[in-house]
């Protein structure tokens, strides 16, 4: 298998029902960083998966997985947001959506909103 250089190649290689779960999450993520300044975020292959890159530096990873998807690193969120990402945490910094049960994608572009205002916070501290 060709190793994708874009994040295009990398959700083509997916199957179509995969592929649809990625574009969309692709989209939550990207509209969430998009919000910080209304310009157009990068979107680059980062360790072999999807990164979505804020200011120089990626605000959010995904990945297709063969029983998920994947969101990395997800920092500890302000509440109530925390307690919304919690149930789909599987590690420290990250969370997980089965391919089993549904993908809540406007939670997705709130989570993205957040650490980009988690990473102006940090900026302006």
């Amino acid at each position: 298998m060709v190793t994708p250089v874009t994040v295009d190649e990398y959700i083509a290689g997916f199957p179509p029902e995969v592929r649809d779960r990625l574009e969309r999450v692709r989209a939550e993520i990207v509209a969430g960083v998009r919000g910080a300044d209304g310009g157009q975020p990068e979107e680059k292959m980062r360790y072999g998966i999807a990164a979505v890159i804020l200011g120089g530096r990626h605000a959010l990873h995904f990945a297709g997985w063969k029983r998920h998807i994947g969101l990395y690193p997800v920092p500890r969120l302000s509440e109530p947001l925390e307690s919304e990402i919690a149930p789909y945490r599987a590690e420290k910094d990250t969370v997980s959506f089965p391919h089993s049960s549904e993908i809540p994608y406007d939670l997705i572009g709130r989570v993205a909103a957040e650490i980009v205002r988690l990473r102006a916070t940090d900026r302006d501290a």
